[in-house]
């Protein structure tokens, strides 16, 4: 099968969700997006109650059931308070790495509909009329959102529709570059989102179907803990399609699929993730087996839930997770590949 030539698909369907505004809680844009995508595609999807939206993919073996899942929620910003100049302090919505997000533009939505833009800045913005404009820490006590309104008290902000609770959402800025890379914010987890959307129109393409009955799961909590919580009860194996780590201590490159053999919460399935390696070996799919040191996924929420379902992670190396992240083409391909393989669609 030539997964190469879905590449333009793949980039056409990132650049759309990745530029829907979908921080955790906020979400229902992006869920439709890929609802009516997949629906359109012919087959059975649904919306939980939560949000999720699940895919039925009939298999050879419809008596057992396995799912892949990722997430389309991200990372955000919440108004905590007004100050008294008009400015807009923020909670953090997940754990973004907030020194990352001075300068950024971004969008604030009000509980009545509308949207305003503005600016992330640290509240000592200028060289020329701040000291500490260099040095002043870049967190939720000292960065603000500067809004694109005439505004200078807390009345004006208010006036505005804006409150307490209304949600923060910056820019992707995602750009495919000419040497094969996917630059952009929330690459974790709609990179890996968009791979299961390219995976369902290659199964409708090429009239395959997987061994077994199948649920692509798009999870909409994934950044606050509970994303795998509510997926489908007859499910015996969960893969986790998130984003693979790169950096210290870790052995994958941007240009491989990540196999995760052990994150925070502990170990994944060893019987799948050694069946994982070997598929990968088999189809001459390159990879990295690494232990993330800081992460959890929608398997922990699943096993915290108390589900009796294996898991194994799998993703594409992502450098930069939580700020400006990248990855490669040939990882994104190399991740299609192995979700393809443990379906048996190749």
């Amino acid at each position: 099968m030539n997964f190469e030539q879905y590449q333009d698909y793949f980039r056409q369907e990132a650049h759309a969700l990745l530029s829907i505004d979908s921080a955790s809680g906020f979400t229902t844009r992006a869920t439709q997006h890929v609802y009516d995508i997949a629906a359109a595609l012919g087959y059975h999807t649904e919306k939980t109650n939560l949000g999720n939206v699940i895919v039925t993919v009939d298999g050879k073996d419809n008596d057992h059931a396995v799912a892949l899942s990722s997430h389309i929620d991200t990372l955000g910003l919440m108004v905590r308070s007004i100050t008294s100049e008009g400015y807009l302090m923020m909670s953090a919505v997940g754990s973004p790495i907030l020194p990352t997000l001075d300068g950024e533009y971004c969008n604030i939505y009000t509980r009545s509909g509308k949207v305003y833009t503005g600016t992330i800045l640290s509240l000592s913005p200028a060289i020329h009329v701040f000291p500490d404009a260099s040095d002043r820490p870049r967190d939720d006590k000292n960065m603000a959102v500067r809004i694109d309104e005439t505004v200078h008290s807390v009345e004006d902000v208010q006036a505005l529709g804006i409150m307490p609770g209304d949600y923060i959402c910056y820019e992707p800025k995602t750009v495919f570059t000419e040497s094969g890379f996917l630059k952009s914010r929330f690459i974790d987890d709609k990179g890996c989102a968009t791979l299961l959307l390219t995976l369902l129109k290659i199964m409708k393409d090429e009239n395959l179907k997987p061994a077994k009955k199948t649920y692509l799961c798009f999870t909409t909590h994934e950044e606050i803990g509970y994303g795998g919580a509510t997926l489908p009860a007859d499910i015996e194996e969960l893969l986790v399609v998130d984003m693979g780590c790169v950096g210290d201590d870790l052995t994958c490159k941007e240009e491989q699929v990540s196999i995760c053999a052990k994150d925070t919460f502990g170990p994944y399935d060893y019987d799948m993730t050694t069946e994982l390696i070997q598929l990968s070996v088999k189809h001459e799919i390159d990879y990295a087996t690494d232990i993330y040191p800081r992460y959890s996924s929608d398997a922990a929420a699943l096993w915290r839930s108390g589900n009796d379902v294996r898991a194994a992670l799998i993703g594409p190396g992502v450098h930069g997770s939580h700020g400006m992240e990248r990855t490669h083409m040939d990882g994104l391909m190399n991740t299609l590949k192995l979700m393809a393989a443990y379906l048996e669609l190749i």
